[in-house]
């Protein structure tokens, strides 16, 4: 599958989402750079803003498997992975697969779950597989997880640990929506849910070519170097205590070359970068001074970065382009 092919699988996702969402291109975007990088996505906003339905549109526009699963905090590790149970009609254990052996898992208000339940996840993000009584069962592909948390309400959940964070390609926010955008939303889901009317637009086989595909997108040496100083600049800044890893850096790169595809360009720019270092960079940093607001606190030092460090020239960035 070739650059332009990628694009139009990603405008004909984003097309079907949007006759559910409303004005919510940059979060429909950063979806489709989680989906085709192979990424998991955390959306963090106050209930009501349309996290679970992002997901559910998301789902039902490609011809996948989609599981739901409310994290609470007595659920437990096999409510997510399955169990092997006692089949007494054939004498044996038979294994009953759980949420996690699906294409896309909806996690939602996955901070409500106990660090047990939390870490259960960690493998199946990381390594695309389940171990259970010695053995391992390979993850359905793509696998990807959609987890949805309240930054408000802190009553009764858990924090993600950091090395659960770190496994989350992106952190987003829905946000409210404009007074014009609330308009058509009480127009849209008037009298019927939308969610109903749409139907896929993309098989599997589509979107795991496309997956193997989007690295087509030329990086310059000039734009390794700009991501990494910025990298580094997390790493020595005076207020924060743990900068970015090497997997953050890795992360960064794939989004941005599959953002740079959605954009309609071969090649990675500058701007590509600024876009996403945020949601990429700021929930994977830990900050010396631990306030509760800290991504906000994270997003001003990444500005600040970004500010500090000097940008390519753009003449020799797009170089051979694909």
């Amino acid at each position: 599958m070739n650059i332009e092919q990628i694009r139009d699988l990603t405008l004909k996702v984003k097309q079907n989402i949007s006759k559910v969402i409303v004005g919510k291109d940059g979060a429909i975007d950063l979806l489709m750079v989680a989906l085709i990088s192979s990424g998991h996505i955390l959306l963090e906003d106050v209930p009501g803003m349309g996290k679970t339905l992002l997901a559910k549109a998301a789902a039902k526009s490609l011809d996948c498997s989609f599981k739901r699963i409310q994290f609470t905090p007595d659920l437990l590790p096999s409510d997510l992975t399955g169990i092997n149970f006692y089949n007494q009609k054939n004498c044996e254990f038979q294994f009953r697969p759980g949420p996690v052996f699906s294409n896309i898992l909806l996690a939602d208000e996955i901070n409500r779950a106990t660090p047990r339940t939390q870490s259960s996840l960690l493998e199946c993000m990381e390594e695309r597989q389940v171990t259970m009584d010695g053995e391992t069962r390979t993850l359905s592909k793509p696998f990807i997880v959609i987890a949805t948390q309240n930054p408000v309400e802190i009553q009764g959940t858990f924090p993600l640990p950091e090395a659960q964070l770190d496994r989350f390609l992106l952190k987003i926010s829905m946000g409210y929506p404009a007074f014009e955008e609330g308009i058509q939303i009480l127009k849209r889901f008037n009298g019927g849910d939308p969610l109903h009317e749409i139907s896929p637009v993309a098989g599997l086989a589509e979107v795991i070519e496309a997956q193997n595909s989007y690295n087509k997108v030329y990086v310059s040496d000039d734009m390794l170097k700009y991501m990494l100083e910025v990298v580094e600049k997390t790493r020595k800044h005076p207020d924060i205590l743990l900068g970015a890893s090497p997997r953050a850096s890795q992360a960064l790169l794939k989004a941005c070359q599959v953002y740079a595809i959605i954009q309609g360009r071969s090649y990675l720019l500058p701007d590509d970068v600024k876009y996403l270092v945020k949601p990429v960079l700021a929930h994977r940093l830990i900050l010396k001074n631990t306030l509760q607001n800290r991504n906000n606190n994270a997003d001003i030092i990444l500005n600040q970065i970004l500010l500090d460090t000097d940008v390519p020239s753009e003449e020799k960035l797009a170089g051979k382009s694909v």
